[in-house]
């Protein structure tokens, strides 16, 4: 063993038992996050993105419709005031 580990070795063992246990507590969770975000991780990378498109806008002025609606693939997005068709 070189001389700095040997060092480090003892500095550590002369360290207050509480405040190794909590750095082994602080080190146990952060290899728990760590391994619980590699899986997310991996997860993640499997789920196919869906392909762009270009959006469906809609434009409804008939009878039993909101007069003037305009809607952007299905959701209501605004009315048109006084605009019968376009």
């Amino acid at each position: 063993m070189t001389q700095d580990l040997l060092q480090a070795l003892a500095l550590q063992s002369q360290e207050p038992a509480h405040r190794r246990r909590g750095r082994e507590l602080a080190a146990a969770l952060l290899r728990a996050a760590g391994a619980t975000l590699d899986r997310l991780a991996q997860r993640l990378a499997l789920v196919e993105a869906r392909p762009m498109r270009e959006p469906v806008l809609e434009f409804h002025a008939e009878a039993g419709a909101p007069e003037g609606a305009l809607y952007v693939d299905g959701h209501l997005v605004g009315r048109l005031e006084g605009v019968q068709r376009l």
